[in-house]
């Protein structure tokens, strides 16, 4: 296996290759997804990805994943459904419908990798969250992306607006650190035992789903290692050592 610089970047290769339906992503994503999907090129994955539009994407995601994946995709639009083939199914529904969702999940899920490149509103990305979130393998990566519009009040966004996307993702930073909180007002999440990264680029959002129970500190000295959940259970300490 070549270095993972020397690797060609599938996606902007596939630019070349398109057809006559359309592609639409932001041109960052690609490096994006080249750095964090490599490694992934070729497998037996389960996918979804909400948001068909033009079905540029389904040539996208096929090619790169090949015959091995179960690929999933879902739309509001029921034309989209014309576009299914072997070896990807589209289902047709509204993804701010949590029972929507949940039947999609039950049915084809669960999933090693969500991607949300539908509607943008602030109440279809977060509710696509909450709902699909638990159908998530541990170890999946759940992306949102064009989270630029949760500056646009168009959307549902605005600055600094709670329910907002990126402020959502923003509690969700609080929340897996809730393992060492010293305030009583700041509560356990469950999130802490969830989520491995959360990752904010440009326009897009990236949970990592890696279940684990308390962290710790790890000490090692003449090839003896040795482990600690002080860092977790002591309060109001005035220094990490």
């Amino acid at each position: 296996m070549a270095p993972k610089s020397d690797r060609p970047n599938y996606f902007r290769d596939h630019l070349a290759k398109t057809g006559d339906r359309a592609l639409l992503k932001m041109d960052h994503y690609l490096d994006v997804y080249h750095d964090l999907l490599r490694d992934w090129q070729g497998s037996d994955i389960s996918f979804l990805e909400i948001g068909v539009y033009k079905g540029g994407s389904l040539d996208l995601w096929q090619g790169f994943f090949g015959p091995k994946a179960k690929l999933v995709f879902a739309d509001i639009d029921p034309e989209c459904r014309a576009m299914e083939r072997p070896g990807l199914t589209i289902e047709i529904g509204d993804q701010s419908d949590g029972a929507f969702l949940d039947g999609l999940a039950a049915r084809h899920g669960p999933f090693d990798l969500i991607i949300d490149d539908g509607g943008h509103k602030m109440n279809q990305q977060t509710t696509s969250l909450r709902h699909l979130w638990p159908h998530l393998n541990d170890g999946g990566l759940y992306v949102v992306e064009d989270t630029h519009t949760s500056y646009w009040p168009g959307f549902g966004g605005g600055l600094r607006k709670p329910d907002s996307m990126v402020e959502v993702a923003k509690q969700l930073v609080d929340q897996m650190h809730s393992w060492y909180s010293d305030e009583p007002h700041f509560k356990f999440y469950s999130a802490a035992q969830q989520i491995g990264s959360i990752r904010f680029h440009d326009s897009m959002i990236i949970l990592e789903k890696r279940l684990h129970g308390k962290p710790r500190s790890l000490t090692a000295r003449n090839g003896a290692v040795s482990y600690s959940t002080v860092q977790v259970d002591s309060r109001n300490r005035k220094s990490v050592f």
